[in-house]
């Protein structure tokens, strides 16, 4: 009798001790009270009524947790017929995708609530979601360009996802969706394979002829640059020279015309001294020979010019 007065008081300070719960540092508790959430606790000791009144859930909020959606190798043998994640293209070709959504607890008082009350089925409703919406992009597409966007695909998810999210009222929040695993089925895997190898050398061959036409652009224009520079200082030499030769021929034909009033016989002495130095050149680089024939009363009328003989 004894040991039963103080059992009872053992037994009532450990049920009263079931109010008190430690929240921790990186978590937030939810408390319900016969259902209704009567607090939100942060980090710390919590003290309310014991189990039965009250019911606490500790959430941590600064974990960011990841949930693989779509293909799994495990599943595909394991299961009979399509596995999850196999998804049909545009034109009528299978691919397996692997899809990775990372998310986070949704700290604000209301969005808690939320997912405390609904997490139990917050991965499976995400994960059917994402796979959805990862049906409906590969769908609308060739199977080329599924298997060689995969960064498209996952953005594409991530901007819709959190939209199509809102009506489930999960308390998350999406912060990336990535593309794990991209394929064709394994039976034409290596088909596939050969072929996007292919298509890879086309474009590389395609971006080397690219660039090879660009460096023969490049050294053509350079070409037509220089050519063009040169022919512009080779005219203006050119107009310089004639320039400067037509304002001497202007000058001395000024002279001439000054002096033949006083001269008639100047445009034959002008001949005689011309012809003088055309002579000089000539006896410098050949031989003359006069020919007596062609001596006339005017002096000599024809002259007769040898190369110099090589010895």
């Amino acid at each position: 009798m004894p040991r039963l007065r103080y059992l009872l008081p053992l037994l009532l300070l450990a049920y009263l001790a079931t109010g008190v719960a430690q929240v921790g540092p990186d978590e937030r508790g939810v408390v319900r009270r016969f259902g209704r959430v009567v607090a939100r606790p942060g980090p710390g000791l919590w003290v309310g009524l014991p189990w039965g009144f009250d019911r606490i859930d500790r959430v941590q909020t600064r974990t960011v947790r990841q949930l693989p959606v779509g293909y799994s190798q495990e599943d595909a043998s394991d299961a009979p017929g399509t596995p999850s994640g196999q998804l049909l293209t545009g034109d009528q070709n299978l691919v397996n995708v692997k899809l990775v959504v990372e998310y986070a607890i949704d700290d604000r008082d209301g969005e808690l609530d939320r997912y405390v009350l609904h997490r139990d089925r917050v991965d499976s409703v995400l994960g059917r979601t994402t796979e959805n919406l990862a049906a409906e992009w590969v769908g609308a597409r060739t199977v080329d360009e599924v298997l060689s966007r995969r960064g498209a695909l996952a953005a594409w998810v991530s901007a819709r996802l959190p939209e199509r999210l809102t009506d489930a009222r999960l308390g998350i929040v999406v912060q990336q969706v990535s593309v794990e695993y991209l394929s064709a089925p394994d039976e034409v895997r290596d088909s596939f394979e050969a072929v996007n190898q292919a298509q890879t050398a086309i474009r590389t061959r395609l971006n080397n002829a690219e660039q090879e036409a660009q460096r023969q652009a490049s050294e053509a224009e350079s070409l037509r640059l220089r050519l063009t520079a040169e022919t512009e200082a080779y005219r203006a030499e050119k107009l310089k020279q004639a320039t400067a030769d037509a304002e001497a021929f202007r000058g001395r034909w000024e002279q001439y015309q000054r002096l033949r009033a006083t001269n008639p016989d100047l445009l034959a002495a002008l001949w005689r001294e011309e012809m003088a130095k055309l002579l000089n050149v000539i006896r410098t680089n050949g031989r003359i020979e006069l020919l007596d024939d062609a001596l006339g009363p005017n002096g000599l009328e024809l002259n007769q010019f040898l190369p110099v003989k090589k010895r």
